[in-house]
């Protein structure tokens, strides 16, 4: 059975995160991903975090599985010549360098258009047009200045990251959507176009409930937050949802860092909460017993609840505020979650092997599509797979190759 994406070729020009969590996508969904890197050196998360030495890291292994690896050197005239040629024989580039990078390279979008008209040229910068064009950009800092920092945290406390990576990866899934969006237009128009996302742009994106609540105080204090005071900015709200249901982390037995149930309290199911938790009186106590009512006693009612969280572990809780009908969730840490025997089945924690570093384990895609299932295979080797593509797509022979291994092109 073909792939979604089965006959397109994509130019894989990004390294660290934010572009290979894109282009493993589209390789998941069955494209062919040719990475281009610099020989000798590759992605520099190749050596980046190492758990075993001169084996390539995790952190590269994890983002790069299903693609192919060509090594081109772009200094080099004859190898700006091999990726010219490429460029007309692409489907979609994806590059995520600093702003000029390619342009200096003598690829601007203008020459890389004019070699194929019907290629999507997609670029991940930190940020769009204005006066941080031309700055540096790291996770952190697409947080930073995107809006979660601000709003993540406790209120008497520093701005706070999240661990999610919503600036790097965040912003990979955004290219996707733009890329798959630009595929298909080109089967009517024929033509291809510039797909590009900022990752400030894409972490504000995921900040909507919070640019929302921004415009709402203008009216007056937010009150499903647990703050007692408001300014003129949206706080920090500790584990409050964001939504219009109000939730908290609740302690649960044997009592770890990780031993939290997540509880929302929706109004339709206060009173089988309430007798589930022994505390059958609550349903009409004139302090608990409406919305409005436990909006302003939220913390005596998330304390009451932990009473009996704490009687329980994490899953037991889960399973019996289930039977009620109660959103909940139980804190998974990682190690949970790459020991869960659901995810395992589900094809979302997955066994690689690896030809160097042995198996490892990393994420299935997520996405499924009920005609193109995801095969995850392993991540390449730096330069793996540079003679079968200049073979296979340039025609090149082996006495080319040798040459071009001699002069340092490939």
């Amino acid at each position: 059975m073909d792939k979604a994406l089965a006959g397109v070729r994509v130019l894989d020009m990004t390294h660290v995160q934010s572009g290979p969590s894109c282009t493993q996508i589209l390789a998941w969904l069955g494209a062919d991903v040719i990475k281009v890197e610099l020989p000798g050196r590759g992605d520099i998360t190749r050596s980046q975090l190492r758990d075993l030495p001169n084996v390539d890291s995790l952190y590269f292994t994890m983002l790069n599985c299903n693609k192919r690896s060509l090594t081109l050197n772009l200094k080099s005239a004859k190898g700006r010549e091999i990726f010219a040629a490429l460029i007309k024989r692409a489907d979609i580039l994806v590059e995520n360098f600093g702003p000029g990078v390619l342009d200096r390279q003598g690829f601007p979008w203008e020459r890389i258009r004019e070699a194929n008209p019907k290629i999507i040229y997609a670029s991940i910068k930190g940020f769009g047009a204005g006066p941080f064009l031309e700055s540096k950009a790291y996770e952190t800092i697409a947080q930073a200045m995107g809006g979660a920092m601000s709003t993540t945290g406790f209120e008497d406390g520093p701005p706070t990251s999240t661990g999610a990576q919503i600036g790097d990866s965040g912003t990979g899934i955004h290219v996707v959507a733009g890329i798959l969006a630009a595929l298909y237009q080109r089967t009517h128009s024929g033509r291809g176009q510039r797909v590009e996302v900022a990752m400030q742009d894409a972490v504000l994106n995921l900040c909507r409930v919070k640019l929302r609540d921004q415009q709402r105080l203008s009216h007056g204090p937010l009150a499903e937050y647990p703050n007692r005071t408001f300014g003129d900015t949206v706080p920090r709200s500790g584990n409050a949802s964001g939504g219009g249901q109000p939730g908290a982390a609740l302690r649960c037995k044997p009592g770890g860092p990780n031993d939290y149930c997540y509880v929302i309290i929706q109004p339709q199911i206060w009173t089988d909460l309430a007798r589930t938790i022994g505390r059958p009186e609550l349903a009409d106590d004139p302090a608990f017993s409406t919305p409005e009512a436990r909006i302003k006693h939220l913390d005596e009612v998330f304390a009451v609840i932990e009473e009996w969280t704490m009687k329980h572990t994490k899953r037991e809780v889960m399973r019996m505020l289930m039977e009620t009908d109660v959103p909940c969730g139980p804190v998974l840490s990682m190690k949970d979650l790459i020991e869960d025997e659901a995810l395992a089945k589900r094809g979302m924690i997955v066994d690689v092997p690896h030809r160097e570093r042995g198996v490892f384990k990393t994420l299935g895609c997520p996405i499924t599509l009920s005609d193109s299932p995801v095969e995850v295979r392993s991540s390449p080797l730096l330069g793996e797979h540079t003679a079968e593509i200049l073979q296979e797509v340039m025609g090149y022979g082996e006495d080319e190759l040798e040459k071009l291994r001699a002069e340092g092109v490939i």
